[in-house]
């Protein structure tokens, strides 16, 4: 084979050797790009100390920046988007509490004291904050294994709102360490998934309400469920059944008629309370709670009493309460920040991830003291405000307000509110999150995105709420662990007429270049690839070899172009190839490796061992001088054994 010192091609272009920083450079380099890629203080650059502080506070509390902007036209929008949403509030929030095992009262707290918060906090114009089926049935069904919420009302209570604190602290700990990226290993398959299979779920625990059951299983697999419902027949109420029946219908027939007529939505929106109040009318002049079916009975009047005292953090269960905090604050932050995204694409606008966390946090840890439970940005009632004309989060503010005066003065008129009605009202918005269409969608484009989703599904429904999660997140990390574990290796051919070299699988018409082997890494290279890429590349190597019709393969080159970073596995595995390669009197050459990448072998004496001459800028240029060689060697044959 000939050597590249005896010949007289000259390589247009080198590759350099970037300068070596000092490591506290290099380390807050790191830092800043992994946990500040958006640099957040850019604003601050070069401002006087009193402007920094001004910027410092209008980052942290938006409100500040854009308040003084506000206009009157806006708050027109946002009070018409506040009235609806709040029709939409006050049955989702007694019927959510009621899916949570939680006195009714306490969901109408939620959704006064946490928008409040998120308005001042929050850098979504578009979500509208409230309690959440997912994390409701969460609750329920984590703390309900410990405390009976019937036998045990107020510890049951107080756990539920130490969860709340504790999902508020972890949600606010992801925002201000810059830790929200943990929350994007829920991706979007698992959470269809998820929330499919706890959509059904919950669905079918509220045949409870819907038969006029009074005894019911706490567990939330189908199979418990339909053996509670099942074994039950003959305590079924066919007053309740025939009411939640019509109250279903009527709703669904709404959802479906705004769906096809969008400038309806208000028609959706008010469906819920209209029917609360329709129910609690009916039930009033028929005193059907006299027969069978069962009503919500007395809500206290009154603003939210505060329950700081009420965290019970020297309970015996602190450690469930913990963990539900967790878990749920985790479901909460993936689908409110995932449904204020998908809102701001509509609008041109970026909200920024960290400090919805922290919006979160914040309104959580408050509203635990202040007898909320868990809120989030539910989809439905954020659809909603977005189809109202909302403008900013002042309808937040208004819907608070409306749900403040329905405390003080209106709670007396739920009193004959029959729960088949809530019941109804739940599984309309719950058949909205079984997302069928982009189940199908992911088979079509991604078969393991697909297995991933109908596994999280199934966990939830077949298995427990907990089991759906942990099998969700576990096929996620799977996925990530085999893209990193098994990068893909691509053989390159030339495209005719040009120097360009792309995947021959990809472009059939790419022709390999005699004698000449190019591979293409796709992924960085660490210990947990390296013997796999070392097995790969030799067996590309060894096929190519015992390929009898192709000529005698003489240089193997790998294109580093994408391979972004390398740990000292990855050295010691380029160190094998070559090794491999000299003993096939084979010549390794790599092209274009990356900055990071050339530093580490440089600094590993790699370079040295290879020789600078053999790497290149471009695989183009690399297969340039193995041609030349090539043909000198033919024109030279005394060369070819040098």
């Amino acid at each position: 084979m000939g050597n590249m010192g005896n010949m007289d091609y000259e390589c247009p272009h080198r590759v350099s050797i970037p300068p070596s920083k000092p490591f506290l450079q290099s380390l807050r380099s790191t830092v800043k790009e992994t946990f500040f890629p958006d640099d957040p203080f850019r604003q601050l650059h070069g401002q006087p100390t009193p402007r920094k502080l001004v910027l410092g506070l209008q980052y942290f509390i938006p409100i500040l920046e854009w308040a003084p902007r506000y206009t009157f036209n806006s708050f027109k929008a946002d009070l018409v988007a506040g009235i609806t949403i709040a029709s939409l509030a006050v049955p989702q929030g007694i019927s959510y509490a009621n899916l949570a095992s939680l006195p009714p009262i306490i969901g109408l707290y939620s959704s006064f004291v946490p928008p409040l918060i998120y308005a001042m906090l929050g850098s979504s114009r578009d979500l509208a904050v409230g309690t959440v089926a997912v994390a409701s049935l969460l609750i329920s069904s984590m703390l309900g294994k410990e405390v009976s919420p019937v036998e045990h009302q107020r510890q049951y209570v107080q756990l539920a709102l130490t969860a709340t604190f504790f999902a508020g602290v972890f949600q606010a700990s992801l925002g201000f360490l810059r830790l929200g990226f943990i929350v994007d290993f829920l991706s979007h398959a698992t959470i269809v998934g998820f929330m499919g299979g706890a959509a059904t779920v919950v669905c079918l625990q509220q045949l409870k309400g819907i038969l006029g059951l009074v005894h019911f299983t706490h567990e939330t697999d189908v199979l418990s469920v339909l053996h509670s419902i099942f074994t039950q027949v003959h305590q079924w109420r066919w007053e309740s059944g025939l009411l939640g029946c019509c109250f279903l219908f009527f709703l669904l027939l709404t959802r479906y008629f705004s769906k096809r007529k969008p400038a309806f939505f208000w028609i959706n929106a008010m469906a819920p309370l209209t029917s609360v109040i329709l129910g609690s009318v009916l039930v009033y002049l028929t005193h059907a709670e006299k027969h069978g079916v069962q009503v919500i009975g007395h809500l206290k009047k009154g603003l939210n009493p505060l329950t700081v005292t009420e965290l019970a953090f020297g309970s015996p269960h602190l450690t469930t309460a913990i963990k539900t905090g967790i878990i749920t604050g985790v479901i909460a932050l993936a689908e409110g920040i995932a449904v204020g995204r998908s809102f701001a694409m509509f609008k041109n606008y970026h909200i920024d991830g960290n400090k919805e966390m922290i919006a979160f946090g914040m309104m959580n840890m408050a509203g635990s003291c202040t007898s909320c439970y868990l809120t989030s940005g539910p989809f439905s009632r954020t659809a909603v405000n977005f189809n109202a004309g909302c403008k900013s989060a002042v309808s937040n503010i208004v819907m608070a307000t409306a749900v403040m005066i329905t405390l003080l003065f209106l709670t007396p008129l739920f009193h004959y509110t029959p729960l088949v009605v809530l019941s109804s009202i739940i599984i309309t918005a719950m058949l909205g999150l079984i997302d069928y269409e982009a189940a199908f969608h992911l088979w079509k484009l991604d078969k393991f995105d697909f297995v991933v989703c109908i596994s999280s599904y199934i966990g939830v429904v077949f298995g427990s709420v907990e089991i759906g999660l942990v099998v969700a997140v576990s096929m996620s990390l799977l996925r990530v662990l085999i893209s990193v574990a098994r990068p893909r290796t691509t053989a390159l051919g030339n495209i005719p007429n040009s120097m360009i070299y792309r995947s021959i699988d990809q472009y059939p018409n790419a022709t390999k270049v005699p004698g000449v082997l190019i591979l293409q890494i796709d992924g960085s290279i660490y210990f947990a690839n390296a013997n796999y890429l070392r097995e790969r590349i030799t067996r590309w190597i060894y096929e190519e070899v015992e390929d009898k019709l192709k000529a005698t393969l003489q240089y193997v080159i790998l294109d580093m172009s994408a391979v972004g970073s390398i740990d000292t596995s990855g050295i010691t595995m380029l160190q094998e190839i070559k090794k491999n390669s000299d003993r096939m009197d084979l010549k390794l050459m790599l092209a274009n490796p990356r900055s990071e990448v050339i530093k580490k072998l440089d600094k590993s004496k790699f370079i040295e061992s290879l020789g600078q001459e053999w790497i290149y800028l471009t695989v183009g240029e690399a297969v340039a001088a193995c041609n030349f060689m090539l043909h000198t060697c033919k024109s030279n044959p005394q060369d070819s054994n040098v």
